[in-house]
């Protein structure tokens, strides 16, 4: 059993025994075997949507069954359509690292120009085209989640690795440059850090926003900025915000942030959003009429992702409930992405924005611990779940070890107290309050 196609072919005998013959005609007739690499299937699903549903609902199943084939732990890729096969296989000869990870697909060809991006767009083909030049460097993109501001950063790095596969390229987010600078200070290997993060001719950093308030990040930050920037090469960074409204930003980051080309993106104009739905329901294979496309362009205006998110809504009425598209479900497609997109935040999601702001853990902020930091963020946490959510005192405090309802009630009225009166605790509030708000 030496090809794909022998492995495949098991895999789907293997799968017959447990899933449903309708099940196995709908997600993998059209399935198609690409690689076996190093352990590792990589297969091809019909579309984006089938995609989603391979990994998210059988990838356990094809996991057990490669389990079954060899012995071992195996890895499982799910690429969408022949575009993206066509693009990996290409790809596969020429790079051999993971320096631009999951970025796929995410092309300036791909990129959807509008009145609300055009200045953002053009800046990136700038770069892409002439790294390094003073004029665009740094590259600052900045706007709300869902505008497509890591599409750019991605498209700007796989058009400069295309060019020359030469250029050292480091990619990273904001929280993770912080993760990554803690482990490494632990395992004293300083050295390889900064060699992996200032020896490069393009960085890019997707959602600065969250080293903002993190000292010894900043610092270290700064000597990284400064390091690629004086060698003459390329700074790409993305933001929630502007460095302005950043207020725990460092000065220093800020002026060298807003020294080089600040470019906004906005929601998208209504032209803009009906070719963004056309386009992606393109790409899923699904045919709306043109009354469908100018329902979703009125009643969803201010975010990609939502647009996105009902055009896979419809592709599922039509996949699995083999529902004719009709205005009514367009409508019911548009409650439930707006719904899903409006959900009150989880506590969960507000311990774990609130301990990465602090750079704590989060059994931390939720445990007994009375060391200053640990307790302010842990008040900041119940702060915040008062006020961005529906939970009781007593609900709060048993997301923190069972704490009583007095208890919750004090920290709240602490940081109430401390908002009045110092503009810092404010600005913490206010940034952890967009973090969670972003994600």
């Amino acid at each position: 059993m030496n090809s794909v196609k022998d492995i495949w072919a098991e895999i789907m005998n293997i799968l017959s025994a447990e899933l449903t013959p309708t099940a196995l005609q709908t997600w993998f007739s059209e399935c198609k075997p690409v690689e076996w690499d190093d352990n590792r299937l990589i297969i091809c699903a019909k579309n984006e949507f089938t995609q989603g549903i391979i990994i998210n609902r059988f990838s356990g199943i094809l996991k057990s069954a490669l389990h079954d084939l060899f012995s071992c732990d195996c890895e499982l890729s799910v690429l969408a359509g022949e575009d993206e096969m066509t693009e990996y296989l290409e790809g596969k000869s020429s790079k051999n690292d993971d320096r631009l990870p999951e970025m796929a697909g995410y092309t300036f060809d791909r990129f959807i120009v509008g009145n609300s991006n055009k200045f953002a767009y053009a800046a990136a083909k700038a770069v892409a085209e002439h790294p390094g030049g003073q004029d665009y460097n740094p590259l600052f993109i900045y706007g709300n989640s869902g505008l497509g501001k890591t599409h750019l950063l991605y498209a700007i790095g796989q058009s400069i690795d295309e060019r020359d596969h030469n250029k050292r390229i480091a990619y990273v987010k904001g929280d993770d440059f912080t993760n990554r600078l803690v482990n490494s200070l632990q395992a004293r290997k300083m050295k390889e850090f900064r060699e992996e993060f200032r020896n490069v001719d393009l960085l890019l950093v997707d959602d600065i926003q969250f080293i903002a308030g993190k000292e010894s990040t900043q610092e270290e930050f700064f000597h990284t900025f400064n390091s690629i920037y004086e060698a003459g090469h390329q700074i790409v960074i993305t933001s929630d915000r502007p460095p302005l409204e950043m207020s725990l930003l460092d000065d220093r980051l800020r002026t060298r942030f807003e020294g080089g080309v600040m470019a906004d993106i906005q929601p998208p104009d209504y032209e803009t959003r009906m070719v963004i739905i056309r386009n992606k329901a393109s790409q899923l294979g699904l045919l709306l009429s043109d009354e469908a496309v100018e329902y979703i362009a009125n009643n969803i205006t201010a975010n990609i992702r939502q647009l996105e998110g009902v055009i896979k809504k419809l592709t599922a009425y039509k996949e699995i409930l083999n529902e004719i598209i009709t205005t009514e479900s367009v409508k019911r497609a548009i409650e439930d992405v707006i719904r899903t997109g409006t959900d009150i935040p989880t506590p969960g999601k507000i311990i774990k924005e609130t301990a990465r702001y602090y750079s704590i853990k989060e059994d931390e902020i939720k445990g007994l611990s009375r060391s200053k930091a640990i307790s302010e963020a842990r008040q900041v946490a119940m702060y915040l779940m008062r006020s961005l959510t529906n939970l009781s005192l007593k609900d709060i405090g048993e997301q923190f070890d069972n704490r009583n309802h007095t208890t919750v009630l004090s920290s709240i009225r602490k940081i109430e107290d401390m908002i009045k009166t110092d503009q810092t605790m404010t600005a913490k509030i206010r940034d952890i309050s967009s973090n969670i708000n972003s994600i």
